[in-house]
């Protein structure tokens, strides 16, 4: 259901958190409204507005499992679905399979939220008088939050409705992918060039944010629609991408412009690689790092210890220690609790590592690749967690996780660290001996509440990576293979562009997408069956459900189903995605 298209919720506090914008760690909301007839009027004003549109990142956190980002990882060919018996959910997602009539509402319902607000934004400052400076930088904000929206909600369902005005339109029937994609396109188009040629470390998003964001949207639309736009050009194994996309302004949007973003990102926006990339990961702060037998005495230091800025984060979702149970959860990271070890064992037995829900075991498929094409790169051990390196793990102790494979991926695992009163105790989170104090709504030994470290969603790295792909260069590559201890590759090849993606971007959501657009997506995922796992601690195989991965795919091109009631709500504009009608599309059992 689309939010009221006239109300803005908006939030009253505009102070900064830890160093960064409130929008995405809010302290206070308002439950007052002001309407459009009154609000925004100056630039105070758009910039309550404008957090308003950011807090949509927490709210989605609420229920991670629902969301584009969840099921990407799932859903892909690295990642199986885990969890334990009842977590029907998390196998559902990995099998491409539903589980309940709505199991995704909440995530449509909260989307169109923030598209509502970033539309009456967008048109309030068509008429507020403020600097224009600012007023520039803030419509390229809207516009960004506005196409992110909708990259996720079109890259999980397809052809939903576009609304880019802010009041309700009469008929909101899907309208082409062609027409759909191409506001994306032209939103990030004029949000890079509306915004100043300057980088943000506020919060905000910037410029060059914008340009990532544009290289990784016009790489998903041009490959994975490159056939048309029904399911069998979308399976199809044809890969011929557009080399140009019509916009709806009548302007087209081509390859060589998008080169010149994607450079210009590069070159000029200061974000830059961190030299060592353990540094990226929670479990090189501060309070653990000398503690994890695999990091100590190597001078590690994680690149947020208390609240510093990471040069190599674009975009990514901030958290804050006011968590709670009886407002929202998503001002923690979610994403980390379900991604942490499953099985609640004594932290000693776990260490770095802390508890969770066991979702997203990391594929043993996608293990055996990456060793036999790389054995020597150092992002594999700071990527995977093998139980089988950690003393003191129960393996098989856990008798109600289904699609084991003794491998977690570290990224967005829970961090835990010893207490430093000699006590010989661990806290559930780091986060509670680096930022001590203040715990009051979670309190402080709150597993589910505890971890707030951010969950980047633009890596400079991946800028990187789409530079080497548009331009069939292999600088771009050879920069983040360098940074691996890799040696450099002597020329571009679109394999070795496809496995430096997989390598290095592994567990952040962009894989799924990656096999869709490159039409490879049905025999990667196939390459999941009859791989080892455990079932309740039993040894067993990753079997076909439902007639396997790639007739689900097939079936569906990954597009999620739409929740049911937005059917019903739409009065006739939305019809079911394909795949979804039949009986076979329903998860029951991981024995069924």
């Amino acid at each position: 259901m689309i939010e009221n298209m006239k109300k803005i919720a908006y939030f009253l506090s505009a102070a900064l958190f830890a160093g960064t914008l409130v929008s995405c760690d809010l302290d206070s909301m308002s439950m007052t409204e002001k309407d459009t007839t009154n609000f925004p009027v100056n630039g105070e004003d758009a910039a309550q507005a404008l957090a308003g549109i950011y807090q949509n990142l927490n709210a989605v956190n609420a229920n991670p499992q629902e969301t584009w980002h969840y099921y990407a990882l799932l859903a892909s060919d690295d990642q199986y679905g885990g969890g334990g018996t009842n977590d029907k959910l998390m196998q559902a997602m990995d099998l491409i399979l539903n589980y309940n009539v709505d199991m995704t509402r909440d995530f449509w319902k909260q989307r169109y939220q923030g598209i509502n607000r970033a539309n009456t934004l967008l048109e309030a400052l068509n008429t507020v008088s403020f600097d224009e400076t600012q007023k520039n930088q803030t419509k390229g904000e809207a516009l960004f939050m506005r196409a992110f929206f909708y990259y996720e909600l079109a890259s999980m369902y397809g052809r939903v409705p576009l609304i880019v005005t802010a009041q309700k339109p009469a008929d909101v029937t899907p309208p082409t992918a062609a027409a759909l994609w191409g506001q994306i396109l032209q939103d990030l188009r004029d949000a890079c060039e509306c915004m100043p040629a300057k980088r943000n470390s506020d919060g905000h998003v910037d410029k060059y944010c914008a340009e990532a964001l544009l290289g990784r949207c016009w790489l998903f639309y041009t490959g994975f629609y490159c056939n048309g736009e029904d399911i069998k050009d979308l399976v199809s194994t044809n890969y011929s991408p557009l080399a140009s996309v019509a916009l709806p302004d009548g302007t087209t949007l081509t390859k060589d412009q998008v080169v010149k973003y994607i450079d210009d990102c590069v070159n000029n926006s200061g974000y830059q690689l961190v030299p060592d990339f353990r540094n990226l990961w929670a479990y090189t702060n501060r309070c653990t790092v000398e503690d994890y037998d695999y990091t100590k005495g190597q001078g590690l230091k994680w690149v947020e210890d208390d609240n510093g800025i990471n040069p190599e984060s674009m975009f990514a979702v901030k958290f804050n220690k006011m968590a709670s149970w009886q407002t929202t959860i998503g001002y923690a990271n979610g994403y980390s609790l379900h991604f942490g070890v499953r099985g609640g064992q004594p932290y000693a037995n776990t260490f770095p590592f802390g508890q969770g829900w066991g979702a997203g075991p990391v594929a043993t498929n996608f293990v055996n690749d990456w060793k036999n094409a790389e054995p020597r790169d150092l992002r594999f051990d700071a990527t995977v967690l093998d139980v089988n390196d950690l003393p003191g793990y129960a393996k098989g102790g856990w008798e109600d996780f289904v699609q084991e494979t003794d491998y977690y991926g570290k990224k967005l695992s829970p961090v835990t660290s010893k207490k430093k009163d000699d006590s010989g105790d661990y806290w559930c989170t780091f986060e509670n001996e680096m930022y001590p104090g203040n715990w009051e709504v979670s309190g402080e030994e709150n597993f589910q509440l505890g971890n707030i470290h951010d969950m980047v969603l633009i890596r400079f790295a991946e800028v990187l990576l789409m530079q080497s792909e548009l331009k069939e260069d292999v600088s771009g590559i050879n920069k983040v293979r360098k940074r691996a201890g890799l040696a450099e590759l002597p020329n571009y090849s679109f394999a070795s562009l496809q496995n430096e993606r997989r390598w290095e971007l592994a567990f952040e959501g962009l894989r799924f997408n990656d096999i869709r657009r490159w039409h490879i997506a049905a025999a990667a995922l196939d390459k999941q069956l009859n791989q080892a796992c455990y079932y309740c601690g039993r040894p067993s195989t990753n079997f076909a459900h439902n007639g396997g991965y790639s007739a689900r795919y097939n079936a569906t091109a990954g597009f999620q189903k739409f929740p049911e009631m937005e059917i019903t709500l739409s009065e006739g504009a939305l019809t079911q995605n394909p795949g979804w009608t039949e009986s076979n599309s329903n998860y029951t059992d991981w024995n069924n």
